[in-house]
C-alpha cells in the first residue's frame, strides 16, 4: 500500500521542523504582543528583559546590543528583524520556508506559495514598522499568516508519515511556548504579594488568556470570574483547550502511538517513555500544589523535559540529537 511506504528521515525531519518554526513564529508574536501590553501598563524595561530571559537569549542579545540595553527598540529589533538571531520571527519564517523547500515534492502548491508570500512580507519590514503604535497590528498580521498556513496544511497535506511528524512538531512547540507565555506572567510580571488578585493582576491574566487565544474558552469553563490559579490551571491542564500543555502532550502521545502502530516502527520507545513520564507528572499534580511549590520551577522543569523529548525524537527518527540531552530536571513530588 502507498500509505505504508517508508518516509525518508530528511522529509520527516523537515516536516517536524517546518511545523515547529511556524508555531514558534506565531507564539513569539503572541509573547511580544502581551509583553507590549504589560510594558505599556506598568513595568517598562523590566518587562522587555523578561522576554529575553524566557527565551534563553541573554548572551546572544548582549553580544548584539550590550549589557542593560533591554529597551523596547532593541528587543523588538532583535525578535522581529534581526536575521543573525536564529530565534527572531524573520529567521523562524525563513527556516520554515527552507524546510518547506526540502518538502517541495510532498506539499501542495498552496502551502509553498503562502510560505513564500509570508517570508517576503517579513523581508519588507523596517524599523518604522515595529514601533509601538504599529506593533499590535503587526503581531496580529503575523499570527494570522501562521494560522493561514495551518489551515492550508489541514486542507492539503496528505495524511502519511510526514503529516504525523508535522503534527508532533506543532504540538511539541505549542506545549513549550504555552509554558513560556504562562511563565512570563507568573514568574517575571507577578505583582507584589499584596497585589495578587488586584485589578492589575486580573487585567494581566485577562490579557494573557487573550494572547493564548484562550479567553473565551476559559470563560466557558469559569463563567463566574477569574482568579490566577484558575487561569494557570486552565493553560496547563484543560485537555479540551488545544493550546493547553496537557492537551498538547496527550496529542503527541496519541500521534506517536498511531505512527508506530500504522507503520510498524520499532524506533521511538525512548520518546514514548519520556511522554509517559511527562503525562504522569501532569496527571498527579493540581494547580494548588504546583503554585505552593513554585509554578516557575515546575514550568522550568517541564521545559527541560520537552527539550529532552526533542532530542529523543531526533535520535530515534532523524539520525541525530539536536542538542545533548540535558540533565533532566525533576519535578518535586
Amino acid at each position: 500500500m502507498t500509505s505504508r511506504l517508508a518516509l525518508l528521515s530528511r522529509y520527516a525531519e523537515a516536516a517536524f521542523w517546518m511545523a515547529r518554526y511556524i508555531e514558534r513564529a506565531e507564539n513569539l508574536a503572541r509573547l511580544i504582543d502581551v509583553n507590549e501590553t504589560f510594558a505599556r501598563d506598568s513595568r517598562g524595561t523590566s518587562s522587555w528583559a523578561a522576554l529575553i530571559q524566557l527565551n534563553a537569549d541573554g548572551q546572544r542579545f548582549t553580544d548584539r546590543h550590550g549589557v542593560g540595553r533591554t529597551d523596547a527598540e532593541n528587543v523588538l529589533h532583535f525578535y522581529l528583524l534581526d536575521t543573525d538571531n536564529p530565534s527572531s520571527i524573520r529567521s523562524t519564517v525563513r527556516m520554515a520556508r527552507e524546510n518547506a523547500r526540502t518538502l517541495r515534492p510532498l506539499i501542495s502548491t498552496e502551502m509553498w506559495v503562502q510560505l513564500n508570500v509570508f517570508y517576503n512580507r517579513m523581508l519588507t519590514l523596517t524599523a518604522a514598522d515595529i514601533t509601538t503604535p504599529k506593533l499590535s497590528r503587526l503581531c496580529t498580521a503575523i499570527k494570522e499568516s501562521c494560522q493561514v498556513h495551518t489551515g492550508i496544511v489541514e486542507g492539503t497535506f496528505y495524511r502519511d508519515q510526514g503529516w504525523y511528524f508535522y503534527q508532533i512538531g506543532r504540538c511539541l512547540e505549542r506545549a513549550d511556548q504555552t509554558s513560556r507565555l504562562l511563565d512570563i506572567k507568573y514568574h517575571t510580571l507577578l505583582p507584589s504579594i499584596d497585589d495578587i488578585g488586584s485589578p492589575l493582576d486580573i487585567s494581566q491574566w485577562n490579557t494573557l488568556l487573550r494572547s493564548a487565544a484562550g479567553y473565551h474558552a476559559f470563560r466557558r469553563v469559569h463563567a463566574r470570574g477569574l482568579n490566577p490559579n484558575d487561569a494557570a490551571g486552565f493553560l496547563i491542564f484543560d485537555d479540551a483547550f488545544p493550546r493547553s500543555i496537557c492537551g498538547c502532550i496527550n496529542q503527541i502521545a496519541d500521534l506517536m502511538t498511531e505512527l508506530k502502530s500504522h507503520y510498524a516502527l520499532r524506533a521511538g520507545n525512548g520518546a514514548m517513555e519520556r511522554l509517559d513520564e511527562i503525562q504522569a507528572i501532569l496527571s498527579t499534580r493540581t494547580i494548588e500544589r504546583i503554585v505552593a511549590k513554585g509554578l516557575h520551577e515546575f514550568l522550568d522543569a517541564l521545559q527541560t523535559q520537552l527539550i529532552a523529548l526533542t532530542s529523543d525524537l531526533g535520535a530515534a527518527f532523524f539520525g541525530h540529537d539536536y542538542v545533548p540531552t540535558p540533565e533532566v530536571a525533576t519535578v518535586e513530588a
